[in-house]
């Protein structure tokens, strides 16, 4: 059994990914370097549900230390890259910037290179609908441009998907990469908006609302991306010899090249988001009303025909549903009763 590489294994999406994968049977090797750009001990309770899998194995690496990744590659010759390690959060970027460059883009550099060296079969790597900047035509639809992106979260995920394709075209790496429609649900991370709304609101604190409010999102819950993510696996890129030189589309390539959206198709209120913690608690959450923020995308909404059609992606938790997985792990989790 060849073994598959999951960078990011304790984070949110990748610990999800790695315990399907463990769980079917497959040989997973987990990459991390447990960073505290939150509790880091979430990461670590992740990671102990994956180390009790003995076809799991942790290698605590950074992905800017090569000589360690190079070790690591030779070691296990895996046939599968999953890259979900990066630099994630839009507000952070706009404080410590040169941690996105670092990880993004340095250590994504990295896992390429080295996945066509040791000729890896598949690079599926995780990218965002924040690439499409302040898009106004909706749902998105994966060949709109993306050549305008408003915080350097976005720049750097749209610079991987040409790093990619410059892999794929040259030396013929076929390579997947998912652009993500704000995932969420349980051992979900503590920056992003169901948590912190949820831990205040439990606290009696107020919670911010940027954009008063006037924000919507293609919320999608952690078990559809997953589907999308496996699915994306046993689907390899082979190059495409009718391409249009002529009229070329943005998300397609004559190289072993694609990119999918992978979202819940809805587009939801953010109002109606909070109202739906609220009514599961049973508690009316303190708000407080702010701007925008810089980088902050005001509406997201996938079209998901290309993955429905390609990878038979079929998007099946509604808002309300993983809204409420999500509450009942976090109470569980923190041991508080509702």
């Amino acid at each position: 059994m060849k073994n598959i590489l999951i960078t990011g294994a304790a984070g949110f999406i990748g610990f999800h990914v790695s315990l399907k994968l463990l769980k079917s049977g497959k040989k997973v090797v987990g990459l991390d370097n447990l960073n505290s750009y939150y509790d880091i001990s979430l990461k670590k309770s992740r990671l102990k549900i994956l180390k009790k899998f003995k076809n799991f194995t942790f290698q605590k690496i950074d992905l800017i230390e090569e000589k360690k990744l190079n070790n690591m590659f030779r070691r296990f010759k895996f046939q599968i890259v999953v890259n979900l390690a990066a630099q994630a959060g839009v507000r952070y970027s706009l404080i410590n910037p040169r941690s996105y460059i670092n990880t993004n883009l340095v250590g994504f550099f990295n896992l390429l290179d080295l996945s066509k060296k040791y000729k890896v079969r598949h690079f599926v790597y995780a990218s965002t609908s924040s690439v499409y900047g302040a898009l106004k035509k909706m749902p998105f639809k994966e060949f709109y441009s993306t050549d305008h992106p408003i915080q350097l979260y976005a720049a750097t995920k749209k610079s991987n998907e040409i790093m990619a394709h410059a892999y794929s075209y040259i030396y013929s790496l076929p390579t997947t990469g998912l652009r993500f429609f704000t995932v969420y649900g349980p051992w979900g991370r503590p920056d992003m908006a169901l948590f912190k709304f949820t831990k205040n609101i439990l606290s009696n604190k107020k919670i911010e609302i940027f954009n008063f409010g006037n924000h919507s999102r293609d919320f999608t819950y952690i078990d559809d991306i997953v589907q999308g993510i496996v699915k994306s696996l046993k689907t390899v890129p082979k190059a495409n010899k009718k391409f249009n030189f002529s009229n070329p589309k943005l998300s397609e390539s004559s190289a072993p090249f694609n990119i999918f959206n992978i979202g819940n198709g809805k587009k939801v209120r953010l109002m109606k988001y909070i109202s739906e913690i609220e009514n599961y608690l049973k508690i009316k959450a303190k708000k407080k009303y702010k701007e925008i923020q810089k980088g902050d995308i005001k509406d997201t909404h996938a079209n998901l025909t290309k993955i429905k059609n390609q990878l038979g992606y079929k998007s099946t938790t509604s808002v309300k549903k993983g809204i409420r997985e999500f509450l009942d792990w976090y109470l569980d989790y923190y041991k508080i009763k509702k």
